[in-house]
Formats: structure tokens, sequence, C-alpha cells
């Protein structure tokens, strides 16, 4: 734990300006980049100088109702002092686009068109920056908060559902306390049970 604070220290004294101080919680430190346009210098330092190798996730966060609406996660890990650094950027719905870091680890290729494909958050710089999970032409971003639970219905014949999609089996409730763990097991609710 102590190599990982250490670590993530290192990080914030190269950008003092840019970084925040380190918050360390469960063997982890989470760094936040005020400014996402230097997010590949950031991430270039912290894998060729400070050996976080390995990109193991890209996520995004919608803060719908905020400004700045989206925060980028990137979950690093060094595969040779096993250490765990998590850096995290706000981008603003005006923008909506944050420098690609595909260049640093090519793992982040596909963790961009999947954040792209499900957020509608563009990452200038991609190599391939289309949608990897729903059909091209897709209106939506179906993992936005303003997104309706029912779907949205679709023009396209026969390749979806051309009326919102029903909420057979959704939406998934999970009730507190109950007596058992089938009780608390997330799942489609009717009135009567």
């Amino acid at each position: 734990m102590a190599q990982t604070l250490e670590l993530a220290q290192q990080l914030q004294a190269r950008f003092p300006d840019l970084l925040s101080v380190p918050v360390e919680f469960r063997g982890e430190a989470s760094l936040q980049l005020s400014d996402p346009e230097r997010i590949v210098e950031v991430c270039t330092v912290a894998k060729k100088e400070l050996g976080f190798d390995l990109l193991l996730d890209l996520s995004t966060v919608d803060n719908y109702g905020d400004d700045p609406r989206w925060t980028v996660v990137y979950e690093l890990y060094g595969i040779g002092h096993g250490c765990h650094l998590r850096l995290k950027t706000s981008v603003s719905e005006e923008t909506g686009a944050v420098p690609t870091v595909s260049t640093v680890w090519r793992a982040a290729d596909w963790h961009e068109r999947e954040a792209y494909d499900m957020m509608g958050l563009k990452f200038s710089g991609h190599p391939d920056l289309r949608r990897i999970l729903m059909w091209e032409g897709y209106p939506y971003f179906p993992l936005r908060k303003d997104f309706p639970l029912a779907g949205k219905p679709s023009t396209l014949p026969n390749t979806a559902f051309t009326r919102p999609a029903p909420l057979e089996g959704g939406p998934f409730i999970t009730p507190a306390g109950g007596r058992d763990s089938t009780v608390r097991e997330p799942r489609a609710r009717t009135p009567e049970n």
C-alpha cells in the first residue's frame, strides 16, 4: 500500500498544477486530473517512468444535471510492482471529447470505442472511433442517464424493436432487508411479490 501511494505522489509531483493530492483507499490510489487535454502526457509518464504498463479499464460516469457532465476513469496497473492507480478527469458536455490514450496503451482502443458507443463521449485522435456494440447509425447512447429504461423506438425495421422494448423482466428492483438472499436478489417485481 505504501508503494502505491508513493508512486501516486511521484506522479502528482511531476504535474503539481494538474493532479490533485492522491487519495488512498484499500491499497489503491486515485488522482484527479484538472485538464483532460493533458491526459496523454500524464499517462505516458505513468507508464514509462512509474511502471503502470497495463490499462485495466477505462470507464465513464454520467453526472447528468451537473457540469462537467462526464467523468472518465482510467484504471492502471503495474505488472512489475503490483500497484493499482486510478486517474480521473472531467469532460464537459460542450467539449464532449478527450484525447485518446490508445497511443499509450493499445488496449484503450476498444475501451474508448465502448465509451463512445454507450455514452457518446468522443476520443480525439482515436484511430477507429466507431460503434462497437450498437449498429452504425443508431442515434442514441444507451448508458446515458437521460436514456429511458423502456428504450426508444427505432425507425429501422428488422434491426431491433420498432417500438419501445417491453419492460418484462425489468426494471430490476432490489428491496432492502428481507428474510433471505432470494428476496434481496435483483429481479423484476410485480405488485404481488
